[in-house]
């Protein structure tokens, strides 16, 4: 029997649904995913933002991990991460580059 859908909460404690997914790619060097750092609403989009580029630029990789700098994807009900949708104009404003 398939699971009912639920709704996603903003991890930033407000209760409200997430509408964004900060998340960067990773990998090993054989597995590649996405790693979700949060997800966010819109009013806690930008501190969430900024949280997970500093834990970014603390973390420690292994010789052949790769991780890149995080990113702002548009969530998507029953959408799998290879197929979000990367928005670069929302990360360029939230890094006051727009």
């Amino acid at each position: 029997m398939p699971m009912p859908p639920y709704e996603v909460r903003c991890n930033g404690g407000c209760g409200r649904p997430a509408v964004y997914k900060v998340a960067a790619r990773w990998s090993d060097g054989v597995v590649a995913e996405l790693k979700t750092y949060g997800l966010f609403c819109e009013e806690h989009l930008a501190d969430g933002f900024a949280q997970t580029r500093a834990k970014r630029a603390a973390c420690r990789l292994t010789p052949g991990e790769i991780l890149d700098e995080p990113g702002v994807y548009q969530l998507q009900r029953g959408e799998r991460d290879q197929a979000l949708h990367r928005l670069p104009a929302v990360e360029a404003k939230l890094m006051g580059a727009g």
